[in-house]
């Protein structure tokens, strides 16, 4: 359970590196060369300067004050789970699972509380330790933030992949895929400390309407009620 903050909460580090290599061959003439190099470079898309992109993804960050999505993640076991996610910043987080799951991740601003309905168990850590913080933080900069260890352009993403040394058990790594043309963010994977990777998709992204205030709320005396 306690792997179950630094997987579910989020994740293969990529070398910096934007385009591809033309392969070169050896021209019929120098006016032959000429013309195919000019063709291939206008063809060739123009690669997104890294700091830009890291730019844009603290202001799609910034901007998205609040958030409500529904979620597909992929577990280390290969096991896929679904459900809606809830964010208000700063601080609050909710991953409501669908059945047949019976785990649900709540964060109210200062904790963040693993919870099992079926066991009736739940642990609290301190916020600081999910590698979350893009979603949690109301200014995010991911060059202050956490470690960038890349940035890169792969089919219809550009992933920026980051460490972060205070997640809980040690390092995390997170790899951040955003949308090639909005620039909003569609993928996430996390690798906790011990190499488990968990893999999180989100669609039907609504990023203006602000969800009801009761759902980050951590249940204390009765933690097994329900939310109202």
């Amino acid at each position: 359970m306690k792997r179950g903050v630094a997987l579910v909460c989020g994740g293969l580090i990529l070398q910096l590196a934007f385009g591809a290599a033309l392969a070169q061959k050896a021209p019929t003439s120098a006016k032959a060369s000429n013309s195919k190099n000019a063709e291939q470079s206008k063809s060739s898309p123009e690669a997104l300067d890294p700091q830009v992109a890291i730019q844009m993804a603290n202001d799609f960050f910034n901007a998205a004050q609040v958030m409500t999505a529904d979620f597909v993640q992929v577990g280390a076991d290969g096991r896929r789970a679904e459900g809606k996610l809830y964010v208000a910043k700063p601080g609050r987080l909710r991953f409501e699972y669908a059945e047949p799951a019976t785990m649900e991740i709540i964060a109210d601003g200062t904790s963040v509380v693993v919870r099992d309905r079926k066991l009736k168990t739940q642990e609290i850590y301190f916020i600081g330790q999910t590698p979350l913080k893009f979603l949690l933080k109301s200014n995010i900069n991911l060059q202050r933030d956490v470690k960038i260890l890349s940035v890169a352009e792969e089919k219809a993403f550009t992933i920026i992949t980051v460490e972060d040394s205070a997640t809980f058990g040690g390092t995390s790594t997170i790899k951040l895929f955003f949308d090639g043309k909005s620039f909003s963010l569609k993928q996430w994977q996390v690798t906790d400390p011990q190499g488990y990777q968990t893999f999180v998709t989100i669609h039907n992204l609504d990023l203006n309407t602000a969800p009801n205030p009761n759902l980050f709320k951590i249940p204390s005396d009765a933690p097994w009620g329900s939310q109202n």
